[in-house]
This record gives structure tokens, sequence and C-alpha cells, in this order.
């Protein structure tokens, strides 16, 4: 097990258990945190979990972010622990970022996953998401919202610890605010290039909960579609979070995607 900072200071946990390992990216405003439930069903494989740029324990101090500055940050750590070949795994913001890595990338891929992606969002889609930045860099609160598109109020009223635990990630200050602005309003603005999309060849899982509201079902059928080599899954009665609220359906569709690449 290695739960420490490579010489970029990405901080990362890395645990081989000798196989072709899991990588997972986190969305925006989070941590590598929200994978403990796929860290732990995945006790058996080799996985990596790292903070983006700018959140968690991972600094960022430039003025502008992109997501090239993402791609290049994975390479870097994949160069760092040696790692040659990978099952990618992006949630949110982390699938934007898995799709232009897989489009420069494609030596290392053995397998993408990605869940809960925005893709050819209509205007009015769009306009939702910048409102919420917006809002954000009136240092107005965003974490209610988040929570009642992430996870059903069942969820939350039988999850207290948890819906605590995320209300206070998502309540940033001073440098954490900052970055956690740069990377919301590069999500919010960010523009689906087709080329990318249909020129993926690696085996592919589009996953998306069947009630998430911003990543929607149309949205990931989309996605699907327009790519070469893809499969798509739909989370019964999941929001946007399903890879907590409903993990084992995750994990499982996740488990027989990588075993069969």
């Amino acid at each position: 097990m290695n739960l420490n900072f490579d010489n970029n200071q990405n901080h990362y946990f890395y645990r081989n258990k000798n196989t072709i390992p899991l990588v997972f990216i986190h969305g925006v405003g989070l941590s590598k945190s929200m994978w403990k439930p796929q860290v732990d069903f995945f006790e058996n494989y080799s996985v990596l979990t790292y903070d983006l740029l700018g959140h968690g324990k991972t600094p960022f101090s430039k003025d502008n972010l992109t997501i090239s500055d993402f791609s290049n940050q994975l390479i870097e750590l994949l160069n760092y622990l040696k790692l040659k070949k990978i099952n990618l795994i992006g949630f949110s913001i982390g699938s934007l970022i898995a799709l232009d890595f897989s489009s420069k990338n494609q030596q290392y891929l053995n397998s993408l996953t990605l869940i809960g992606s925005t893709y050819m969002r209509t205007e009015d889609e769009r306009k939702k998401v910048i409102d919420r930045v917006n809002l954000a860099k009136e240092n107005r609160s965003i974490s209610k919202l988040a929570m009642k598109r992430w996870f059903s109020d069942e969820y939350l009223n039988n999850n207290p610890e948890l819906h605590k635990k995320f209300i206070q990630e998502l309540e940033k200050k001073g440098n954490d605010h900052a970055n956690f602005i740069k990377a919301y309003s590069l999500f919010a603005y960010y523009e689906d290039d087709l080329n990318i999309v249909k020129n993926i060849p690696t085996k592919t899982l589009v996953l998306t909960g069947e009630l998430d509201p911003g990543s929607t079902p149309k949205m990931s059928k989309k996605l699907c579609s327009d790519m070469i080599n893809a499969n798509y899954v739909e989370i019964k009665n999941g929001k946007h979070l399903c890879s907590i609220e409903c993990a084992d359906d995750v994990n499982f569709a996740i488990k027989k995607h990588i075993d069969n690449a």
C-alpha cells in the first residue's frame, strides 16, 4: 500500500496486486476519497486513486486550468509509478479528462469506463451549470444543490455522516475555492469534440444513473452511440453519485467490463 506524493506533489494512493491497475479520476470539488467503495470492492486488483490538480491535497497555482493540464498530470503520475497499461475510470469531469487522455495516450489503455459524463449538452443544460458556477463565484453555497443532484433524499436521510462529509468537502475557502472555480468553469464551458470521441478504439463502458439530472441517460446513450467500441449500462434508481449510493451495481458493471477487456 502506498499513500504518498509524487515528484510533482500529486497526492495519490496506490495498491499493487500485480494486475493491470484500475485508475480512478474523481469529479469537480471532490477528491480521491470518493472512490472508497471501489477501492474496497476491488481489493484483489491493483488500484490507483489520486487528487486532481487543485483538489484534495494536490496543489495548483496557475491562473488557468485546462483539460490538457489534467491529462498531463495523469501522465506524470503513471510515469512516476512506472505503469504501462491501465484500466481507466472517470467520473463527471473525470470522464472528460479520461476521454482527452485516451485520445492522446492510447498505448496506456486496456479499457475505459466513463461514469456520469456530460455529452452534447443543450444550451439550457449548459446554462444550469454556468448558473451554479456564478453562484459559487459569489461565495454562495451550492453544496445543498449538489447533494440533491448526487443522491436520493432517502439515501441522504439514512446516511447523515456521509451527508455531512460531502457538505464539508464542498465548502471551499481561500485557494481551494479559487481552484474549485477554475475546475468548475472548465467543466461548465467544455465543448465536446466528436473527432476525439469517435476515434477511441478502446473497449469502453458508458455508465450513468437512471435518475441523474445533469449527466442524463440521454447524454450517455448518445456518447455510447458515437463511440466505435462502447457498451451502455444504466444504473436503476441511481443519481449522479451512483458509484456510492448504488455501489454494488456500479462495481459489478466495472468488474465485468475490465475482466472482459
